[in-house]
């Protein structure tokens, strides 16, 4: 059912309210894109910011923009079953065509309960949908592994999809070795997806993307080349895509009074600090996320003039929908105030 690229959608604010105005905007250009799907409030998304009330309304949203014209995914994973039940609840009620279940964070239950206890439960008790565990544990400190998968998946007609974020070549392989040919690997990080997809020990059938927030076509079109069997084509687009890829996560390293520290910004600060800047309308992170220091922004800022200058064709997209000049925000250094530590 799943192919192709699905964006892991921004959510964009405005005076610390959600801006479903601007949300809408965002929706529309994915769709313009030709993107296969939408996934709403992942973390991508800043789900653990948004209370369930803005959580369940991005959701109602991006499935009725979504409705016969792109699929709509919807996070509604915790680390809390019954929430978990509730917002499953809700997005089948508005008709979202999938839900897309975290591993339960923080409190870090075993494989064996993450199938028992949380997937099992909400895949039972909803048919109607399908049901994509997220497999992450660098970001939850939980794993399904991919035994406790395939027993989900030859139980439930409804859980034949895994977005798979272990960063693990052999999980991977491991997964498909267990879930069959007929089970679904979506990659979780755009820069695996290449790999996850010509390998024919994985099989991946698609992304869900963060990069597509800026380049869906473009990365659309990355994965239609892979799964049509133009690798030449595709590999040309991962690196035209590569600094996108990049700034998923951006480190570096920040003087102090005490000496040099080390600064990870994760996602989605990078990406939605160079949205930001192409005058895409995301605005800013919500706290506990806040801004990038100036040598965070300048690697984001070489990576959109380093796509525009070599393949500005990826981000024309962003300059015709929203009516800006790429080329001049990415070079206008009064874009940057508001988005920057004044130091560390």
């Amino acid at each position: 059912m799943f192919s192709g690229c699905y964006t892991a959608l921004m959510t964009p604010f405005k005076d610390h309210k959600v801006d479903y105005e601007a949300l809408e905007k965002l929706v529309e250009f994915q769709i313009s894109g030709g993107v296969g799907g939408i996934l709403a409030v992942g973390t991508t998304g800043e789900s653990p910011t948004l209370s369930w009330e803005e959580h369940n309304e991005v959701i109602r949203l991006v499935a009725e923009k979504c409705k016969g014209r792109c699929l709509s995914i919807a996070g509604t994973g915790s680390n809390n079953t019954r929430e978990t039940v509730e917002s499953t609840e809700h997005a089948v009620h508005v008709g979202a065509d999938a839900a897309l279940l975290v591993d339960p964070y923080y409190n870090g239950p075993s494989s064996l309960e993450i199938r028992r206890e949380y997937v099992a439960p909400v895949a039972d008790k909803f048919p109607q949908i399908q049901i994509i565990p997220y497999v992450i544990p660098g970001r939850t400190g939980a794993q399904l592994l991919p035994e406790d998968l395939a027993m989900l998946h030859n139980h439930f007609a409804n859980v034949s999809t895994v977005k798979e974020a272990t960063g693990n070549i052999e999980n991977m392989k491991r997964t498909r070795q267990c879930c069959g040919d007929d089970f679904t690997i979506l990659s979780g990080d755009d820069d695996k997806t290449f790999a996850m997809m010509t390998d024919p020990a994985i099989k991946a059938s698609g992304v869900i993307s963060v990069a597509s927030n800026i380049a869906p076509k473009a990365v659309q079109d990355m994965t239609t080349f892979l799964k049509d069997g133009n690798q030449g084509e595709a590999e040309k687009l991962m690196a035209a895509l590569k600094p996108f890829f990049g700034i998923v996560t951006v480190k570096t390293e920040e003087e102090t009074p005490y000496g040099p520290v080390s600064c990870r910004a994760r996602n989605p600060l990078g990406t939605k600090t160079l949205m930001a800047i192409l005058g895409m309308p995301v605005g800013p992170c919500r706290r506990p996320l806040g801004k990038m220091t100036r040598k965070g922004v300048e690697v984001v800022l070489e990576a959109g003039r380093t796509v525009w200058k070599n393949n500005p064709e990826i981000l024309k997209p962003v300059g015709d929908f929203f009516a800006v000049d790429i080329q001049a925000r990415l070079n206008d250094e009064s874009l940057l105030a508001g988005l920057i530590y004044d130091e560390y």
